[in-house]
């Protein structure tokens, strides 16, 4: 089972989710720089696949995403080889990954981050930190399993 955190406060204004996977760090970082991966990593269910974007994301890279009835394009705005990737989704708000090595794996990091959001009143007021608890529940369990 994966540990999900919600905001202990709305100031914290994260959802925090952490797994422990039985691959190392290089394995699963090659999967979220791939954006042609992030449908089939995605626990909302809303990615359809990539429109456009390079092979491979870097720092500074941009991404269009096909979304179940939508389009968005990302920036990634935090990256740190085989430790750290994050994008800045075009409404603000972050998804960032960390990856640790421990013993027996990696411990897998998800968090989204909305402490940019202008509204964030408005992100709580319309359920969104807890349906991204239960995104994240389903893509950290999907991660794990996937890697038995």
């Amino acid at each position: 089972m994966s540990d999900i955190i919600q905001p202990r406060t709305p100031g914290d204004a994260r959802v925090i989710g952490k797994v422990l996977v039985a691959v190392p760090p290089p394995v699963l970082f090659a999967l979220l720089a791939d954006p042609q991966e992030h449908p089939r990593l995605d626990g909302t269910e809303w990615v359809r696949g990539v429109i456009e974007g390079p092979e491979r994301l870097e720092l500074g890279s941009e991404f269009r995403m096909r979304m179940k009835g939508y389009s968005v394009t990302n920036t990634v705005v935090e990256f740190e080889e085989n430790r750290l990737i994050a994008w800045r989704h075009s409404h603000r708000h972050v998804w960032r990954w960390e990856f640790r090595e421990v013993p027996g794996g990696t411990e897998v990091t998800e968090t989204f981050d909305y402490r940019a959001k202008r509204a964030r009143f408005l992100v709580e007021l319309f359920g969104l930190p807890k349906r991204a608890a239960t995104s994240l529940e389903k893509t950290l369990t999907a991660l794990r399993v996937r890697f038995g």
